[in-house]
This record gives C-alpha cells, structure tokens and sequence, in this order.
C-alpha cells in the first residue's frame, strides 16, 4: 500500500534529520518564535467558500505532474488570484516537494501556508513552524486517536492549525473525539488512489458544522464546486486541476465561478 511505503520513507527520513538535530533544539527555537495567530483556520472560517490551492510538482498517482515549476510565482498566481490559503508539498520521494520551496513560499506571499506532508512525528510540527508554516497536516490513517490529539496540542502552543484528514467514518470521529477544528475528508483513496468526489458530499453530515469542513483531491469541474457549496462545504483543496493549467488565475476563476 503506497501510504504505508510514504510513511516508512518519512521515518527513515526523520531518522536521519533527528540525528542531526535532536528534536529539544527544534522544540526550543519553535517554541521561541512569536506565537501563531491560527490564521489558517480562519481564513478558511471567512464567508463563502475558501480555495486551498496547492503547489506541487509530482505525486503517487500521476508522475511528475509539471515539469516547469516556478513554485513561488505559482504561489503568487493563486494568491492573486483569491485563493484563501496555499498548499505546499514538502514530501521529497514521491511528491518532490522540499522544506525551502515551503519557505520561500511563506515569504513570498501574505497568505496561510499548508505544510503537506505525512507526519508521524512531533518533530514535524516543531519544524513545519521554523519553516514559518501557518498549518500542518494530520492524517487519520496514519496517527491514532489520542496521538492526533497530543499534536493539535501542540499545534495550539505554536499557534498553528491542523488539518486533520479522513477517508471513512471511522475516521471522522477519530478526528472528532481528537478535537480537530479543521477536518478534511479526501475524495482520494490513500490505499489505491481512486478517486470519488462524492465522498465528502456522502459524509458531511458527520462533521458538526461549528468544524470548518474541507473538501480535498478530485475537484475539477465548476459542477463539482457547486455541489460541494450546496453541501455546505467550508473549503475546498485543489491541487492537480490547477498545477495541469498553463493559466492557473483563470482556471481557479472557472472553478469557482464557471466559464463566462
């Protein structure tokens, strides 16, 4: 199963990072920065439906996915072009993502940053913050209850968002009893990487609607944006639809808004 191989990959790889620098420097220099504003969350809070628009260059499913990539000028087409928040993979193996794409990025632009990786350890979250990331992803499928849990705490005192991800139902209560505010339910399957954008139509009734309710991977169409509104979807994720367009200002507006 690809996840479990991404995860076994991200834990050699933190292996290696720990060693060289133990996981109390991290915590020490995260923990001296100002403290976030949770400005992930609330961006996504605003009225309306908000875009979290990623930038990535390759993944699982698809390959190399552009093989032009100005990653920060494609961050600062999504936000001029309304996008509320920005995605960046950092995953190097499979996504070819990298920490400095994220900080240049965060830099670069005056809107919350995602940091998309697969995180099994507290060390990421220390991190995602030197690297000035406004969010980190949790995955369901990967931390069990109590664990999502200790890391939204800390994501707290850093004054960071999580965004937790289910797949199932099961997984939405994980997410729930864990306390998450922001739950995304993929339309993707993590274990063989179809894709089915009913699925978070199918299970928005779960998620109370004081949560901000995301919808990630799959969305293509203006069609599949409204029925996302009609299902008072808080947020949507796009990443592939956008990444594939030559003129990403103008296909966010298609999305969102249909073709004039």
């Amino acid at each position: 199963m690809i996840l479990d191989e991404i995860a076994q990959n991200t834990i050699e790889r933190y292996v290696d990072r720990i060693e060289k620098k133990p996981l109390s420097a991290v915590k020490a220099q995260a923990l001296a920065m100002p403290k976030g504003n949770f400005a992930f969350e609330k961006a996504l809070a605003a009225d309306g439906l908000s875009c979290i628009c990623e930038v990535k260059k390759a993944s699982p499913s698809k390959g190399i996915i552009t093989e032009d990539f100005p990653y920060v000028e494609i961050a600062r087409e999504y936000e001029a072009a309304g996008a509320a928040c920005i995605s960046c993979l950092t995953e190097p193996k499979w996504f070819m993502g990298s920490d400095e794409y994220l900080r240049e990025i965060a830099s670069a632009v005056s809107i919350p940053v995602l940091r998309k990786d697969f995180t099994i350890c507290d060390y990421q979250i220390y991190e995602a913050k030197l690297l000035c990331a406004d969010a980190v992803l949790l995955i369901c499928a990967l931390l069990d209850t109590e664990t999502i849990r200790e890391y939204i705490k800390i994501c707290d005192t850093l004054g960071i968002s999580a965004l937790v991800e289910a797949h199932d139902e099961r997984e939405i209560e994980s997410a729930l009893y864990a306390g998450a505010r922001v739950i995304g339910v993929n339309n993707r399957n993590l274990k063989d990487f179809s894709v089915d954008t009913g699925n978070s139509e199918k299970y928005r009734a779960r998620i109370p609607e004081d949560k901000i309710f995301v919808s990630e991977s799959g969305i293509k169409s203006h069609d599949d944006v409204k029925r996302l509104i009609e299902n008072k979807t808080d947020a949507v994720l796009i990443g592939e639809a956008l990444m594939k367009a030559k003129n990403k200002r103008t296909a966010l507006e298609e999305l969102l808004y249909g073709k004039n």
